[in-house]
């Protein structure tokens, strides 16, 4: 199999979006050769029958500029290759872009989006792929008449348990961008509660940045906050890391915390979960993995009173009680979200549409 491949960011230092280099080289060893065009490029290390091509984000091109090197790219690629399939990832303009060429050439197209919100760009994409493809029903916003759940890909070598115990005091730990769908100021809330309620140190993580300018004011509003609850010797914000640092968060973390609604399906909380540790979430989306610790581990979105509950049953568990659940998590994992399941189910989908076009 001949793929082409759209790709938001190919950029193996992305704290978002690091990943999809994983997920190419994934592919890479099931396909013949994948052509990647991309918004923008970073630092990436892939095989040798993958070619990137960046339409020039990360050079300050111009819109017009960005659409006429897509179009010289796909061109190019079009004309030098015979391609079977189209996998477009989180780029649903690119979708509605190539489309119409590469229907018009017998290519079907699979677009993979997980976000809450709904755009004419999306339906249009929704409209003129062969497949739309996501990790959890709950986090596809559109119609599900084309849709095909693929779970969300975790590299579960990378995110793995090393044997080390979680540090003293117990850290509460929330990794992602610092923009209000996160929800952040419940989890400070709670901290407050849970001061009251435990008795005990205890330690809350915030790792992350703002995605851009215009959440800065949000920024500021949760260090505000912080100050109004009297937690600056409980809460610690810290700039977010390449990928390939996030397991030693996980693992140095006692409890991982997720506060995005249904819908969102962050998979920071499954890579958590990867690395051992017990995670906390407020999305119904995850219950199917939580599996029958989902009603434990699952709090009332935005209810802090909710939220300082479950951290109370799991901080107070036994070793051995943490054993099981971290466990019985991972295994979850890596049965219905691993990078290796997601990888071999999407062969199959494009292989299948491909065999139907010819």
């Amino acid at each position: 199999m001949r793929l082409l491949w759209f790709n938001l960011a190919t950029d193996a230092d992305d704290p978002i979006l690091g990943f999809t280099t994983r997920w190419i080289e994934a592919m890479a060893r099931r396909a013949e050769f994948i052509h990647v065009i991309t918004m923008r490029a970073g630092r990436y290390e892939l095989p040798e029958n993958v070619r990137v091509y960046s339409v020039g984000k990360e050079k300050g091109y111009s819109e017009p500029r960005r659409a006429a090197e897509f179009y010289r790219y796909l061109f190019r690629v079009l004309r030098e290759d015979r391609i079977d399939a189209c996998f477009s990832h989180m780029i649903p303009i690119f979708t509605v872009m190539a489309a119409p060429i590469l229907k018009a050439r017998g290519i079907p197209v699979v677009t993979w989006y997980l976000h809450p919100s709904l755009t004419v760009t999306l339906k249009l994409a929704h409209h003129l792929s062969d497949k739309m493809v996501t990790a959890l029903e709950t986090s596809y916003p559109y119609r599900k008449d084309k849709l095909v759940v693929l779970g969300h890909g975790i590299d579960t070598e990378l995110f793995s348990p090393d044997g080390s115990p979680p540090e003293e005091p117990p850290i509460i730990l929330c990794v992602g961008r610092l923009s209000p769908v996160k929800d952040h100021p419940t989890l400070l809330r709670a901290a407050a509660l849970l001061r009251e309620r435990w008795g005990k140190p205890f330690r809350v993580v915030i790792l992350g940045g703002p995605a851009g300018p215009k959440d800065e004011p949000y920024v500021r509003s949760l260090h505000r906050l912080v100050e109004e609850l009297d937690l600056k010797d409980i809460v610690s914000f810290h700039p977010p890391v390449p990928q390939k640092d996030l397991p030693g968060w996980y693992r140095r973390c006692t409890v991982y915390v997720n506060l995005t609604p249904t819908g969102s399906g962050d998979k920071v909380a499954l890579e958590a979960m990867a690395c051992g540790r017990p995670c906390l979430v407020a999305s119904e989306g995850f219950r199917e993995t939580l599996g029958k610790y989902a009603d434990w581990l699952l709090f009332w979105h935005g209810n802090p009173c909710s939220l300082a509950e479950c951290l109370l049953r799991v901080l107070a568990l036994s070793q051995q009680e943490r054993i099981l659940i971290q466990g019985y998590l991972r295994e979850r994992v890596v049965r219905m979200h691993s990078l290796e399941r997601l990888s071999c189910r999407l062969v199959e989908l494009l292989r299948d549409l491909g065999r139907r076009r010819n």
